[in-house]
C-alpha cells in the first residue's frame, strides 16, 4: 500500500538544493543544468549559501515541476556530476 504523504501532486513547487565545490561558478552550474529541463525558470529562482570555510556553495533552485520524470532527469544529471556533493 502506498504512503499517501510521499506522493507529490505535479505540477508542484520544489526546493531543490545542491551542494558542491567549485563555488565561484557552482550557482551558475546548477541553475543551468536545471534550466535543461524548466526552460522558463524565473531569473530570481536561485538563492546561495557559501559554507563556513568557503570550500562549498549550497544552492536552492525553486521552480514548478511539471512531472516526476521531469524531477527525476534534473536529479539525475545533478547527482551524477562529480562536483555535486549531494541533493536536498
Amino acid at each position: 500500500m502506498e504512503d499517501d504523504h510521499n506522493v507529490l501532486v505535479f505540477p508542484c513547487v520544489i526546493p531543490l538544493k545542491a551542494v558542491g565545490e567549485q563555488p565561484e561558478d557552482f550557482e551558475s552550474f546548477v541553475v543551468e543544468i536545471v534550466r535543461k529541463y524548466v526552460p522558463n525558470l524565473a531569473q530570481d529562482a536561485a538563492a546561495s549559501r557559501l559554507s563556513a570555510g568557503g570550500n562549498y556553495l549550497a544552492v536552492t533552485v525553486t521552480f514548478t515541476a511539471e512531472s516526476r520524470a521531469q524531477l527525476e532527469s534534473i536529479y539525475q544529471e545533478l547527482s551524477g556530476h562529480k562536483r555535486v556533493k549531494f541533493l536536498i
